[in-house]
């Protein structure tokens, strides 16, 4: 186990180091799955708060009716970074967690295939575009400096989640050993809606036309940015800490931004690398809304 200020690898995987419990990590394999449970899977910056909430609205009634005042963060905790220190044993059924945990640390139950995960990915010249972004606001991660610097460690897989190729690449290679559905983030852009619907069969959810509406509604990014329950903002002042006060922890969400980051010379060498790690992959790609 390598440690760093930012970065604790265990087993080939980087945590962020400030906030992970080594104890959880050592647990993880026995840790007790009940067939209910749900799990949502990402490499960071792929849509995971904005998933968390889409999960949340289908599953709670009083989320979708906003008579319950809780925070996305308390509905679906993340598993490695239990930040506030939750018993998860005592939590009442269905669970959710979020995770960002790579196929091969997951609990060992995940494999019984009666717990459902929902897999979202997102092209990687967007998740490293916000990634670096996202790194110059947090004191928990270390600052991406300039662009062509963060690049470097993106792809060297030096950051916390790893190399996005190996997470990606290992959850689909995989995918038969669990019972798991996989969304694209731009398909969710692109139809919000749809995807709601698809989401809610996967975990079996009759959902009225008008919870439809409320989900679809309340899971604008737009909606979501200026909700603090939704958006983390409480979490990163009182629990985790800003490096500075520009930038929010929901930034844009779009798709395509990268192309205002990426100089021709430094797309053309990512897409070599893609390629070459991803070529024989059949998942489908999105990198801009326009191709469509």
């Amino acid at each position: 186990m390598e440690k760093d200020t930012y970065l604790l690898n265990y087993k080939g995987y980087n945590f962020e180091s400030p906030l992970v419990d080594v104890d959880i990590l050592e647990n993880l394999d026995d840790f007790e799955i009940r067939d209910d449970d749900v799990f949502l899977i990402t490499y960071p910056k792929s849509g995971t708060i904005w998933t968390q909430q889409i999960l949340s609205l289908i599953y709670f009634e009083g989320h979708r009716n906003r008579t319950d005042d809780l925070a996305t963060i308390d509905r679906v905790p993340f598993l490695e970074y239990n930040i506030r220190k939750i018993d998860f044993l005592k939590r009442p059924s269905p669970r959710f967690f979020s995770s960002h945990l790579p196929y091969y640390l997951v609990p060992k139950g995940l494999k019984r295939k009666k717990a459902k995960i929902v897999y979202v990915y997102r092209n990687p010249k967007d998740v490293m575009t916000s990634y670096f972004h996202f790194s110059n606001i947090l004191v928990t991660l270390e600052a991406g400096n300039n662009m062509e610097h963060f690049m470097e460690r993106f792809l060297d897989g030096k950051v916390v989640g790893s190399r996005w190729f190996d997470h990606v690449r290992g959850w689909y290679e995989h995918r038969h050993d669990f019972n798991i559905l996989f969304m694209m983030f731009e398909e969710m852009k692109k139809d919000l809606r749809s995807s709601v619907l698809k989401i809610s069969r996967f975990l079996e959810k009759e959902l009225s036309e008008a919870d439809v509406e409320a989900i679809v509604k309340q899971a604008t990014f737009q909606n979501m940015k200026s909700d603090p329950k939704a958006n983390y903002e409480d979490i990163i002042k009182h629990e985790i800490g800003r490096r500075t006060d520009e930038g929010r922890f929901l930034r844009k969400g779009t798709v395509g931004d990268w192309k205002h980051h990426f100089t021709v010379e430094q797309n053309e060498r990512f897409d070599k690398i893609f390629q070459r790690n991803m070529k024989d992959l059949p998942l489908k790609f999105i990198w801009d809304l326009n191709e469509e």
